[in-house]
């Protein structure tokens, strides 16, 4: 009996040593023969295959290409294109708005006199990004993955997103107001308390109006998207920017000129405003602590925020200087971090379904790594980079476009030359070049660390949008100014 057992064991052992050498996955490696699969036994392409089918092949450039990058079957390239293509011309024109409405109040009383209403104007544009493209980005990976059918399940996660980005709008708004305070103490050598009280109250109501409007705008988008069997990942973020900015700036210029005229009077007002913020605070956030879907959100999903607004806040101080020695700064600076945060968040989220949908938090799908080269990224090689080609074109068309509408909205004639308008579309492709690759390994280093990239990549990336956007272009108008080619020189 003994001889029989020990025969047994020595020719399993032998069957296993045959079945490796020849590329054989070992049942026993991946787990009970009841599980029969796990997320390790699912290939590249998001099938499941068999435990004791050999492992895939490494793909090459062509066909890594060919991977479905987000949803359950490949999109054709020219339904992506279309389906990004209308919301992102949507969107510049919400961008085109949002600088002229910064022009044409630059010369208001209360940017005149509160020079740090100027570091408030990308940070709180930037929450959109940090905000509510991340509710944008959820909602979207919720729908891809088929967990928006039941309308009970809906409602309960709609009603937590919303109430967790108003929580995270009253801190968020209030933290970076005091950056803008802290940055208007130190240059202007001199406090004033009631321009604090100014400057929270009109980031606090401007971020938590904005957001709650955006909110509802992304959620009708999503709930669009798939009755029309559109991705959402495609349409939700930028549609939700078209307003995003323009509103934004509209709702900051006309509360601070409000609350500005208002404390020449009395103070009661923006104190009041706070109060009342500041009171539905506990409400929202004891919604959002019994909500399965948030709760976690609240209380991991700071980091990324707070660290996103102080890098827009220096985009902000940025901006406070240009805007006093080049003419047009501000109605350009906009269009070009609206542009590219826009193109950005699109891939970002893009990138984040596919990994919810082939891999689990840890594990990178196969033949998939962190850092890339950057040609493979945004060019050829990468399932990544047939939507970042898409992008970059769609970036360089469309900020020719945009860059002519706004001048000629602006001056009432096309002024543009071509040193101006080679510099300003050359330094906004760099910029969405930067940030596409950016977010390749920043999601996918999310993704290992366990992190999920819905939550934590968006806010970094649009940040990082309104910072380069705004040195990038600075420094297009340095080097024109240098060579006696400014904006507008010729009007």
């Amino acid at each position: 009996m003994t001889k029989i057992y020990a025969s047994h064991s020595l020719e399993i052992a032998l069957r296993k040593c045959w079945r490796k050498m020849h590329g054989y996955t070992i049942l026993d490696e991946i787990g009970s023969p009841d599980s029969g699969y796990t997320m390790a036994s699912i290939n590249s392409n998001g099938d499941l295959k068999s435990p004791g089918d050999p492992p895939d092949k490494k793909l090459n450039d062509t066909d890594a290409e060919k991977q479905p990058l987000s949803g359950k079957k490949e999109e054709r390239w020219w339904n992506t294109l279309m389906q990004v293509a209308v919301p992102f011309f949507i969107a510049g024109c919400g961008t085109i708005g949002a600088g002229l409405v910064l022009g044409s109040v630059r010369n208001w009383e209360v940017f005149l006199k509160v020079n740090a209403i100027f570091v408030l104007v990308p940070s709180l544009s930037g929450l959109k990004g940090n905000l509510d493209m991340c509710l944008a980005s959820r909602l979207s990976t919720q729908a891809n993955l088929g967990n928006m059918t039941s309308p009970r399940e809906v409602i309960s996660m709609v009603v937590g997103n919303i109430s967790l980005v108003q929580v995270q709008a009253i801190v968020a708004a209030t933290v970076v107001a005091m950056f803008a305070v802290t940055v208007n103490t130190i240059t202007d050598r001199a406090f004033n308390g009631s321009f604090v009280l100014l400057l929270i109250a009109s980031a606090v109501f401007t971020a938590t109006t904005t957001c709650f409007v955006l909110d509802f705008v992304m959620v009708m988008v999503i709930f669009g998207s798939q009755k029309f069997k559109v991705n959402p990942d495609n349409v939700a973020t930028p549609l939700a920017a078209s307003i995003g900015d323009i509103v934004s700036n509209s709702v900051l210029a006309v509360t601070a000129q409000y609350m500005f005229e208002q404390i020449q009077i009395s103070l009661w007002q923006p104190i009041a405003l706070l109060c009342v913020y500041y009171s539905l605070l506990p409400i929202w956030v004891f919604i959002v602590w019994r909500n399965k879907y948030t709760k976690t959100v609240l209380t991991t999903g700071w980091t990324p925020v707070i660290s996103a607004l102080f890098i827009s806040g220096v985009g902000g101080i940025v901006l406070d200087q240009a805007v006093d020695q080049f003419q047009g700064y501000e109605v350009f600076q906009p269009i070009v971090n609206g542009i590219g945060g826009n193109l950005v968040c699109v891939q970002s989220s893009r990138l984040a379904t596919h990994l919810h949908q082939t891999a689990i938090p840890g594990e990178l799908p196969e033949n998939t790594r962190i850092i890339e080269w950057p040609w493979k990224t945004l060019f050829y090689g990468t399932t990544a980079a047939k939507v970042a080609r898409m992008l970059l074109i769609l970036a360089l068309c469309g900020q020719i476009v945009f860059m002519f509408v706004a001048d000629f909205i602006f001056q009432g004639v096309v002024t543009i030359q071509v040193a101006f308008g080679i510099t300003y579309v050359l330094c906004s492709v760099v910029q969405v070049m930067v940030l596409l690759y950016l977010a390749y390994i920043l999601i996918h280093f999310m993704w290992k660390k366990k992190k999920d990239p819905d939550n934590a990549a968006i806010p970094y990336l649009t940040s990082l949008g309104d910072l380069l956007g705004s040195v990038f272009l600075g420094l297009a108008f340095v080097i024109l100014s240098i060579f006696g080619m400014e904006y507008g020189n010729n009007v």
